[in-house]
């Protein structure tokens, strides 16, 4: 096969138009096991949450305490930084305000929880009112942590939004000041039966989808910018393959050229001035930088019958790109500096890599792999850049791809057939607690907001 077909069946697969079939056998770390520490040295802490009381007489308060309950426990959860008192241990009588907490119900057997989370929900002038407490329960002296009042319309989204809002909180508390990702949200592709390819937004636990902007055309590689206002993605809305730049604040498309060829895989730099780009304009597929009005436009690979693409940049220093090529002959992972000197490559035990995803910490890339050695399936992997050793995150769970760091350095998004369809999943980044959060149609290529 030419390197420029497997340029081109990289592509497909990124976007999730082919797929391998088979699976590994055993998960493997290179050069001895890297472990990814998802607490980094905080305590874990043992939370429990209590149910919020409604209390007020509206039919609605009821149903949105509910919701919001729901989403609070989901949120703590999904965190994975705590753990979490079981809802089976949790006392029929939950307190609504301060003056009904009894200490021990929480703090004695079964349920010996550190921290409690607890509140009250009702209807003041129209608008639905949630009070909200975080207490220290070993620290009867100090107890609390946070109080908070939140006030919005009584909507079932306002009522998420309250408790992704309170969730997130909670774990910059408790986390050593890490910021939660319950208020972030999820770009993707997605295609409903025969229907076109779309690029679609969801919170990040997948609740409210919806299409970023119908274009009733093929669009791919969808990427937010720094500062979450923009997304970047591939169109062929026009008949070839562009880059295109989409406003989330206007619901307008920005001024962006088009060039000839193939062009994908945009990459926004740190500071959201540039953007860099996978593209054939001169030929074979290589890495271009422009600033964000595709201005400025510089060459920084030149390939000799093989494509280079997926590039990603170092979003603490700004200074490197990590990229795909195939100039070993099948797609591997490499990083450069940012004006294209000093290419090295991160891998070396050959198979065909794809979709790095660069932490926001900078120490690792997230990137899919289907090992020459192992053959079979795609697989999420880690690779710590330091020490250059690496480490499985899925196995033997279907084609798993696509993978993007959540701004928390502690999770990841990715697509997987293991349902049958392609699906948005997450998990920890040390492949830990692995959640479904699509089900309709089919999702891929997935990019987590900032």
């Amino acid at each position: 096969m030419t390197s420029w077909k497997r340029f081109i069946l990289t592509v497909l697969l990124a976007t999730g138009f082919l797929t391998y079939p088979g699976s590994l056998r055993e998960l493997h770390s290179q050069e001895g096991t890297l472990s990814i520490e998802i607490n980094k040295g905080v305590p874990k802490f043992r939370v429990a949450i209590a149910d919020f009381q409604a209390r007020s007489p509206e039919d609605t308060v009821k149903g949105l305490t509910g919701e919001f309950n729901a989403v609070l426990f989901n949120d703590i959860d999904n965190a994975g930084l705590f753990d979490l008192v079981s809802k089976s241990f949790i006392p029929s009588h939950s307190p609504g305000t301060v003056s009904e907490l009894n200490i021990s119900d929480w703090t004695n057997p079964p349920v010996n929880a550190d921290v409690l989370a607890f509140g009250n929900a009702k209807i003041e002038a129209g608008q639905l009112t949630v009070e909200a407490h975080l207490y220290d329960l070993k620290n009867p002296a100090a107890p609390s942590i946070i109080g908070r009042r939140y006030r919005a319309d009584p909507t079932e989204a306002n009522a998420r939004a309250m408790a992704h809002q309170f969730a997130d909180e909670i774990i910059l508390r408790l986390s050593g000041g890490v910021r939660g990702i319950a208020s972030t949200h999820i770009a993707y592709v997605h295609r409903e039966g025969r229907s076109t390819e779309e690029i679609y937004i969801c919170d990040y636990d997948g609740y409210n989808p919806h299409p970023m902007r119908v274009f009733n055309s093929l669009s791919l590689t969808p990427r937010w910018s720094p500062d979450n206002t923009k997304i970047a993605f591939t169109t062929y809305r026009l008949g070839n393959p562009d880059i295109n730049i989409f406003s989330l604040e206007t619901n307008a498309l920005l001024s962006f050229p088009r060039f000839s060829g193939l062009n994908t895989t945009p990459a926004w730099s740190p500071d959201g001035e540039k953007i860099a780009f996978c593209s054939s304009m001169h030929g074979y597929p290589d890495i271009y930088v422009s600033d964000s009005h595709g201005r400025d436009l510089r060459r920084l690979t030149f390939s000799v019958h093989h494509g280079n693409n997926s590039p990603v940049w170092n979003p603490v220093t700004g200074s490197q790109i990590a990229f795909v090529s195939d100039r070993s002959g099948i797609a591997q992972l490499y990083v450069m500096d940012a004006d294209g000197s000093n290419v090295q490559r991160l891998v070396s035990e050959g198979g065909w890599v794809d979709a790095p995803s660069w932490s926001p910490d900078g120490q690792f890339i997230a990137f899919m792999w289907k090992r020459k050695s192992e053959g079979g399936n795609f697989d999420i992997y880690i690779l710590e850049l330091a020490s250059r050793h690496w480490i499985q995150l899925t196995q033997d769970q279907g084609q798993n791809e696509n993978p993007s760091w959540a701004p928390d350095g502690k999770h990841l998004v990715f697509s997987s057939n293991r349902s049958g369809s392609y699906q948005l999943y997450t998990m920890l980044a040390n492949g830990k607690n692995v959640k479904q959060i699509t089900s309709q149609g089919k999702n891929s290529n997935p990019n987590w907001s900032h």
